[in-house]
This record gives structure tokens, C-alpha cells and sequence, in this order.
């Protein structure tokens, strides 16, 4: 079966994975640390001591999913124009992010980032093709999009004891609200 990686980040990495480990199309998932510094550990990328994104690895069949159908999802539970993380988990290691080993991924990557930087800010054009009442020229109404989109450069899986932690310990508290996610993404 052919198979591609990508890999995502934004608020807690257990979240994340609970999110894109039942997806069809998608074959496996593992949480991790994207881009460190150097081979790291759980403890030193929550104190900031080493920095790395906390996310996921999401392999999946292309046939069954595709990439903006992800792309979707992720920023359907991580919010983009955040720059530091979602919910109670907060600091530049949470940052949203889309990391991906394809250079085919990176157009799709980019267009659909450039969506979400300007949706909702469509100018108004009058009869002579004037643009009036355009958002974009007000500083204060833009919004600024913080998600990342890099090129992998490393991913160290994480421990052990971090994978598949919310199908493990199912009363955890969570940010994302799994029941209504799993109510509106029907595929």
C-alpha cells in the first residue's frame, strides 16, 4: 500500500493524535517532537529548555484521504491566528504548524494557508471596479495567521508513555470537545 507522512502541531500533541489516529485513510499516527534542536525529551520541550514543536506524525493512503481533507480537520480543532498554542497548553513549542516531506505537498500547503489567512476579508468592488470598505486596509480588523508551514527537518517519536495517551487515560480533560468533532466530521 502506498503511504505519505505529514506532520502537524498546535496545542497538545495527545489531542492531536486522538483527532487524526481514527480518520479512514489514515494508517498510523505517532506523537513527537518536530524540528528540535537536538534529541529531546517530554520534560525538556514543556519547560522550554529545548525547543521543538510537540506534534504528530499522520501517515496515511492518499487514495482514501487526501492532504486538504487534514488540512481541514487540523485547523478545524487548532486555531491558526494564535501564536502560541490552543486551549491550556501555551508557549511556542504548541504553535500551529504544518511540516511536510513531499515538496508536491507544499503548493497545496500554501494555497490552502493562504485561504485561511484571508477568509472572511473579500473587498467590496463598485461598478468602477473600485474596491470600497476593503478590511484588508484597516490594520486593526486584519488577522494575522501564525501557523507554520515548514519543510521537515527532524522527527524524534516520543516516549513511550506519550503515545496514544487520551485512548489510554479516556477521562483526561481535553480542549477539543471529541464528541462533537466526531458528530461533524462524518465521512
Amino acid at each position: 500500500m502506498y503511504t505519505k507522512k505529514i506532520y502537524f502541531s498546535g496545542g497538545d500533541f495527545h489531542e492531536l493524535q486522538e483527532v487524526f489516529a481514527h480518520l479512514p485513510g489514515v494508517v498510523t499516527t505517532r506523537t513527537g517532537y518536530i524540528n528540535g534542536e537536538k534529541e529531546v525529551a517530554y520534560a525538556d520541550v514543556v519547560s522550554g529548555k529545548v525547543m521543538a514543536y510537540m506534534g504528530v506524525e499522520v501517515i496515511y493512503n492518499p487514495k482514501k484521504m487526501d492532504i486538504s481533507k487534514l488540512l481541514d480537520i487540523l485547523f478545524a480543532v487548532v486555531n491558526p491566528y494564535v501564536p502560541d498554542g490552543q486551549g491550556k497548553a501555551r508557549g511556542p513549542m504548541y504553535r500551529a504548524g504544518v511540516f511536510y516531506t513531499a515538496a508536491e505537498d507544499e503548493p497545496q500547503i500554501q494555497l490552502h494557508l493562504n485561504f485561511i489567512a484571508n477568509r472572511g476579508k473579500a473587498p467590496a468592488v463598485g461598478n468602477a471596479q473600485l474596491t470600497v470598505n476593503d478590511p484588508n486596509s484597516n490594520p486593526q480588523r486584519t488577522r494575522k495567521l501564525y501557523a507554520l508551514a515548514e519543510k521537515l527537518q527532524s522527527f524524534q517519536p516520543a516516549e513511550e508513555e506519550q503515545q496514544d495517551y487520551l485512548s489510554r487515560n479516556p477521562d483526561t480533560l481535553t480542549y477539543i470537545d471529541f464528541a462533537k468533532l466526531r458528530e461533524y466530521v462524518r465521512f
